[in-house]
Protein backbone atom coordinates (compact mmCIF):
# COMPACT_ATOMS: atom_id res chain seq x y z
CA UNK A 1 0.00 0.00 0.00
CA UNK A 2 1.33 3.45 -0.92
CA UNK A 3 2.13 5.78 1.94
CA UNK A 4 0.09 8.96 1.98
CA UNK A 5 1.85 12.23 2.67
CA UNK A 6 0.36 14.50 5.28
CA UNK A 7 0.68 18.22 5.99
CA UNK A 8 3.32 17.72 8.69
CA UNK A 9 5.47 15.74 6.24
CA UNK A 10 5.34 18.69 3.84
CA UNK A 11 6.37 21.14 6.54
CA UNK A 12 9.24 18.88 7.58
CA UNK A 13 10.34 18.57 3.96
CA UNK A 14 10.30 22.37 3.60
CA UNK A 15 12.29 22.80 6.83
CA UNK A 16 14.84 20.27 5.60
CA UNK A 17 14.97 22.05 2.23
CA UNK A 18 15.60 25.43 3.90
CA UNK A 19 18.42 23.96 5.98
CA UNK A 20 19.93 22.26 2.93
CA UNK A 21 19.79 25.51 0.92
CA UNK A 22 21.44 27.45 3.76
CA UNK A 23 24.24 24.89 3.90
CA UNK A 24 24.71 25.42 0.15
CA UNK A 25 25.17 29.17 0.66
CA UNK A 26 21.64 30.41 -0.05
CA UNK A 27 19.99 33.05 2.10
CA UNK A 28 16.32 32.33 2.71
CA UNK A 29 14.34 35.50 2.07
CA UNK A 30 10.91 34.01 2.69
CA UNK A 31 9.10 30.71 3.00
CA UNK A 32 5.51 29.58 2.80
CA UNK A 33 4.56 32.85 1.13
CA UNK A 34 0.87 33.13 0.42
CA UNK A 35 -0.24 35.52 -2.28
CA UNK A 36 -3.71 35.99 -3.79
CA UNK A 37 -2.37 34.07 -6.81
CA UNK A 38 -0.83 31.08 -5.04
CA UNK A 39 1.76 29.94 -2.54
CA UNK A 40 5.55 30.01 -2.90
CA UNK A 41 7.38 27.42 -0.83
CA UNK A 42 10.81 29.09 -0.56
CA UNK A 43 12.35 32.28 -1.94
CA UNK A 44 16.14 32.21 -1.68
CA UNK A 45 19.05 34.34 -2.82
CA UNK A 46 22.70 33.60 -3.44
CA UNK A 47 24.68 36.47 -4.89
CA UNK A 48 22.82 37.78 -7.94
CA UNK A 49 20.67 34.67 -8.19
CA UNK A 50 17.09 34.68 -6.90
CA UNK A 51 15.35 31.30 -6.79
CA UNK A 52 11.71 30.49 -6.28
CA UNK A 53 11.95 26.96 -4.94
CA UNK A 54 9.09 24.47 -5.04
CA UNK A 55 9.52 21.63 -2.54
CA UNK A 56 8.01 18.23 -3.26
CA UNK A 57 8.24 15.27 -0.94
CA UNK A 58 7.78 11.98 -2.72
CA UNK A 59 9.22 8.52 -2.50
CA UNK A 60 10.98 8.85 -5.87
CA UNK A 61 12.37 11.80 -7.84
CA UNK A 62 10.30 10.87 -10.89
CA UNK A 63 7.13 11.18 -8.81
CA UNK A 64 8.15 14.68 -7.69
CA UNK A 65 8.79 15.74 -11.27
CA UNK A 66 5.42 14.47 -12.41
CA UNK A 67 3.71 16.48 -9.67
CA UNK A 68 5.02 19.75 -11.11
CA UNK A 69 2.49 20.05 -13.92
CA UNK A 70 2.00 22.98 -16.29
CA UNK A 71 -0.92 24.35 -14.26
CA UNK A 72 1.17 24.47 -11.09
CA UNK A 73 4.11 26.04 -12.93
CA UNK A 74 1.79 28.81 -14.18
CA UNK A 75 0.48 29.35 -10.64
CA UNK A 76 4.01 29.60 -9.24
CA UNK A 77 4.99 32.01 -12.03
CA UNK A 78 2.00 34.28 -11.32
CA UNK A 79 2.67 34.20 -7.56
CA UNK A 80 6.35 35.04 -8.18
CA UNK A 81 5.40 38.01 -10.36
CA UNK A 82 3.06 39.23 -7.65
CA UNK A 83 5.74 38.86 -4.97
CA UNK A 84 8.35 40.62 -7.11
CA UNK A 85 6.00 43.56 -7.66
CA UNK A 86 6.23 44.17 -3.91
CA UNK A 87 10.04 43.77 -3.93
CA UNK A 88 11.17 45.79 -6.98
CA UNK A 89 14.83 45.94 -5.87
CA UNK A 90 15.06 42.16 -6.28
CA UNK A 91 13.49 42.11 -9.75
CA UNK A 92 16.85 43.02 -11.33
CA UNK A 93 18.47 39.80 -10.09
CA UNK A 94 18.84 36.66 -12.21
CA UNK A 95 15.64 34.76 -11.52
CA UNK A 96 15.03 31.05 -11.79
CA UNK A 97 12.54 28.44 -10.62
CA UNK A 98 13.96 25.38 -8.88
CA UNK A 99 12.53 22.12 -7.63
CA UNK A 100 13.81 20.49 -4.47
CA UNK A 101 12.65 16.90 -4.29
CA UNK A 102 12.86 15.33 -0.84
CA UNK A 103 12.65 11.54 -0.73
CA UNK A 104 10.99 9.63 2.08
CA UNK A 105 14.46 8.97 3.51
CA UNK A 106 15.41 12.65 3.53
CA UNK A 107 17.56 12.56 0.39
CA UNK A 108 17.40 15.84 -1.52
CA UNK A 109 17.67 16.35 -5.25
CA UNK A 110 17.98 19.95 -6.41
CA UNK A 111 16.87 20.65 -9.97
CA UNK A 112 18.05 24.07 -11.06
CA UNK A 113 15.79 26.00 -13.43
CA UNK A 114 13.26 23.16 -13.22
CA UNK A 115 10.80 24.62 -15.65
CA UNK A 116 12.75 27.20 -17.56
CA UNK A 117 10.34 30.15 -17.36
CA UNK A 118 13.07 32.66 -16.66
CA UNK A 119 11.53 35.74 -18.22
CA UNK A 120 8.89 36.66 -15.68
CA UNK A 121 9.07 40.41 -16.01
Amino acid sequence: MARRWHGNDGRRAEALARLWLRLKGWRILASRVRTPLGELDIIARRGRQLAFVEVKQRRHLEDALQCLRARQRRRILRAARYWLAGHPALAALDIRFDLLAVSGLGRITHLHDAFGDRDIR
